[in-house]
């Protein structure tokens, strides 16, 4: 099935446009693989960036949107990312950056397209688990600023690659105690 990808915001899209043209931001960025590029930075695969501040006692999950994420592409593959925040003026370019983030992404993008129903892409931000997962929505009419994973939906971690339903977005929390051993 397609992934649906949802457009940025106009203005998020011109930000990173500015900021790949500024010698200064591509130069003070650190992120080699963009400075030494070779043919033009285009940015590409625009995600909606969700953080997950809490989950309600019912088990409702609180998300909301506080940027988008560019794929910075250079000829025939992604070198970078660009993130943009939103902020009391408008949508802003906030930094470049690259690593693994790049390469994970575009494989469970990848994956993703294979998936039996269509999907939304998004990103999902767990704070309280240090874990950002590509969270597949089943709305694929939405604008990508609004919604809450439902338990149709799929987040897929980034490091596993392998999609997981929701659940609703539950957490468990697991016992940080040892297990006595066995001897």
């Amino acid at each position: 099935m397609p992934l649906h990808v949802p457009p940025a915001p106009a203005p998020a899209l011109r930000s990173v446009l500015t900021a790949l043209g500024s010698p200064t931001a591509v130069r003070e960025a650190r992120t080699p693989s963009l400075r030494t590029a070779q043919g033009e930075a285009t940015p590409e695969q625009p995600l909606p960036l969700h953080v997950l501040d809490r989950i309600t006692p019912e088990g409702v999950s609180a998300t909301r949107l506080v940027g988008w994420r560019f794929l910075i592409r250079c000829g025939d593959r992604s070198v970078a990312a660009a993130d943009t925040r939103l902020t009391p003026d408008g949508w802003a370019f906030s930094h470049f950056f690259e690593g693994p983030y790049i390469a994970s992404t575009e494989r469970a993008l990848r994956q993703a397209e294979s998936a039996d129903r269509p999907y939304q892409a998004r990103l999902l931000s767990v704070p309280g688990l240090y874990m950002l997962t590509l969270w597949l929505h089943g709305d694929t009419e939405g604008d990508g600023s609004t919604g809450h994973p439902a338990a149709t939906d799929l987040l897929v971690h980034r490091a596993a690659h392998r999609p997981r339903g929701t659940g609703g977005v539950r957490c468990r929390a697991r016992r940080s105690s040892p297990r006595p051993r066995a001897d």
